[in-house]
């Protein structure tokens, strides 16, 4: 049986001021009329009945994840105390999911990602499972086709191709590499053997906490000791303990780019991160003047800009050009949009400042 797990954690502090600690990015709706985290629910749910979707998302997070997500058992909605980046995530998902079905084959995703068509990325995780149940002891990856020369991503070199299911190709991953300079990336993209590292995973839930327990024991032992009280009444206190002493580690240093057996899946839909506000103007038109607008917006002489605002207010501008203008509640965001990868860097200030009104 197919299970689904949907990382929920992160803050998305690239998006503030419309992501705030309380509804960080993945609760937003950025496009169509479901948030990032519904989308992905709604891009699973086909796959894995509901017995067999979980989301682990931040423990202050937890309230909300069950009102975007009424139809999911609440207790498959995990809340971690603190966050230790995606090893930790997985490797708990994992051992929660083994205690439940030994056979477990799992897919991992984060929450907010944008893919569409639907139909393909179903088709795409068809095909990975497949090689899961085939490659029992194989990890594997789902790889983007780059559409440009991207430097904000890590990238996946294709080997061998070992199957192709319903059009689909399986390849070997013969390296990872990480975020490349731009003349690097342009080298990727031009030999054609190089794929956008997408962080969305199919294997079978023992196999990767083998893995673990192979490459990252104390993070292995951890999971496996708040799986086993998991039904106990320290379930809470062993959750917070463990997890406050794990290091902070990413998936791909802590097992993938150390495995012996990693494949690689062609995705054959449409993906974006979603890792900025410039990802607006991939999901939505312009207008004659470059401009993506989200809201009420009057302007002259206003060319390429992003504006976003809240209904029921109106953002007039004069004479400006290249520009982020965010409006949110209390707070509004004006940068120039070369500078549109440092938006965290306001979020630290803020804080540094005492803002945390703001945050």
């Amino acid at each position: 049986m197919l299970h689904a797990m949907i990382m929920a954690g992160g803050g998305g502090t690239r998006f503030w001021p419309r992501s705030r600690q309380k509804r960080p990015k993945q609760f937003l709706t950025l496009t169509g009329e479901r948030s990032l985290l519904q989308q992905a629910y709604d891009r699973l749910e086909a796959q894995a009945p509901p017995s067999g979707l979980w989301v682990i998302t931040s423990a202050a997070h937890c309230a909300e994840t069950v009102k975007q997500l009424p139809d999911l058992p609440a207790n498959h909605i995990i809340g971690e105390p603190c966050g230790r980046d995606t090893a930790a995530c997985i490797g708990l998902g994992a051992a929660l999911i083994l205690r439940a079905d030994p056979d477990a084959v799992m897919i991992v995703t984060p929450a907010d990602h944008v893919i569409e068509p639907v139909q393909e990325f179903r088709r795409a995780v068809h095909v990975a499972q497949q090689m899961a149940e085939e490659h029992p002891g194989a990890l594997v990856t789902f790889g983007i086709p780059p559409a440009y020369p991207a430097t904000g991503y890590g990238y996946i070199q294709r080997g061998k191709e070992i199957a192709n299911r319903q059009g689909v190709g399986v390849f070997r991953v013969q390296r990872f590499r990480e975020k490349p300079d731009h003349n690097t990336a342009e080298q990727f993209v031009a030999s054609g053997e190089y794929y956008w590292n997408s962080g969305i995973f199919v294997w079978k839930a023992a196999t990767i906490l083998e893995a673990l327990r192979q490459r990252q024991p104390k993070l292995f032992k951890a999971v496996q000791g708040i799986a086993d009280a998991w039904d106990s009444p320290q379930r809470d206190a062993v959750l917070r303990r463990e997890y406050e002493g794990l290091d902070k580690i990413s998936i791909d240093f802590a097992v993938m780019e150390q495995a012996e057996e990693v494949l690689v899946v062609q995705a054959p839909y449409r993906w974006d991160d979603v890792g900025s506000w410039l990802a607006l103007e991939r999901m939505h038109p312009q207008d004659a003047d470059g401009n993506t607008v989200l809201g009420t917006h009057c302007g002259l002489k206003t060319k390429g800009c992003v504006i976003v605002g809240d209904p029921g207010n109106a953002i007039a501008t004069i004479g400006v050009s290249n520009l982020l203008i965010i409006q949110d509640g209390n707070a509004t965001l004006v940068a120039d949009r070369r500078d549109e990868s440092t938006v965290k860097q306001i979020v630290e200030l803020l804080n540094k400042k005492g803002l945390e009104k703001y945050l």
